[in-house]
């Protein structure tokens, strides 16, 4: 079972901290979508989670998400239901999984728009979605599947080495990389590069077009294929170090290693920076109290951050730039 899908993953939290989609990303998607002369009937958004991608298919007359998860279908339903800027009768939310949509979206040809975002195009199972993706598909229609990789602190690219050892390394006292699910993570950490080809699940006369396109900038991963479309960064943010801390709580890996390890959320108050983020903290100084592994690694960065620029501001009501390198696979039905 997905961490997301357990009954303990509060999916409020999970919401409030992990970042949104860039607009740009989803005009690239319409721009293709145009390309291929899709309509604009019925977007479906797989693994939709709380509804942070499903909102930007408002251009479609109806709209559905699935998730694997209650907690996350409810709190997407509430969430549109909330928002005024939005119709809500066009969103529908359904319980269900990508490889098998016969009852969340049970005709064939009726889907004009299929997305994935993030963190759920890497835990497919990729023979039955391309099948079941093919079957819903109108044509003319266009699948978008993305993920967003490892964080990124530009403002210190000395650090990207320690995101990496933290988010992909074996060693159970700093990193997290032994509990994240796998082989779904190290699709994501290779920018969906390993997702087969349609054409080797469908044969050539399933879904054509394929492009891969990837807005990672200049910093660019010695594995993408040549013939990948790319581009600079677009999913970029400032957020405050405490927010970056409570991004990091959001992992589905932490959640894992604490299920294993639960003896590490009782260590005793890293000091890190403790007394001022206390004083900073009045109302909440459990937020920065422990500490426990995403604590020491939190503070680790914060730490380089001032060996690489002395005198930086790592308070944790202080700025600080963030941002994330986007894979996007867009193919569509002939």
């Amino acid at each position: 079972m997905s961490t997301f899908a357990k009954p303990s993953f509060n999916a409020a939290v999970y919401s409030a901290s992990r970042p949104t989609y860039p607009v740009k990303l989803f005009e690239h998607i319409f721009a293709f979508h145009r390309e291929h002369s899709g309509q604009w009937k019925r977007a479906v958004d797989l693994g939709c989670g709380t509804g942070q991608a499903t909102i930007q298919l408002q251009q479609f007359d109806e709209i559905i998400g699935i998730d694997p998860s209650a907690g996350m279908v409810e709190k997407a339903r509430v969430s549109i239901a909330r928002n005024q800027a939005v119709d809500a009768q066009k969103f529908t939310f359904k319980q269900g999984s990508a490889e098998d949509l016969s009852t969340a979206i049970p005709k064939d040809n009726s889907v004009d728009l299929l997305i994935a975002a993030a963190q759920s195009a890497h835990w497919f199972d990729w023979e039955k979605v391309w099948k079941e993706a093919h079957r819903i598909l109108s044509p003319g229609g266009t699948i978008a599947f993305w993920i967003y990789a490892e964080i990124r602190l530009p403002q210190y690219p000395s650090l990207g080495q320690k995101i990496t050892t933290f988010a992909q390394g074996t060693d159970v006292l700093t990193s997290l990389g032994l509990h994240f699910q796998r082989p779904g993570r190290t699709i994501l950490e290779r920018h969906l590069v390993d997702v087969p080809e349609p054409s080797t699940v469908l044969g050539h006369l399933g879904l054509q077009n394929l492009r891969r396109v990837y807005f990672c900038g200049d910093e660019q991963p010695e594995f993408l294929p040549e013939d990948g479309l790319r581009y600079p960064v677009i999913m970029q943010n400032e957020m405050r170090w405490l927010d970056l801390l409570g991004y990091f709580r959001t992992w589905s890996s932490l959640h894992t290693y604490h299920e294993h390890y639960p003896e590490d959320l009782s260590r005793e108050d890293d000091a890190r920076f403790l007394e001022e983020d206390l004083a900073a903290c009045t109302e909440n100084p459990d937020d920065v109290r422990g500490g426990n592994i995403a604590i020491r690694f939190w503070k680790d960065l914060r730490e380089g951050a001032l060996n690489a620029e002395p005198g930086t501001p790592v308070g944790v009501q202080d700025p600080v730039k963030v941002e994330w390198p986007i894979a996007l696979l867009l193919t569509s039905k002939s």
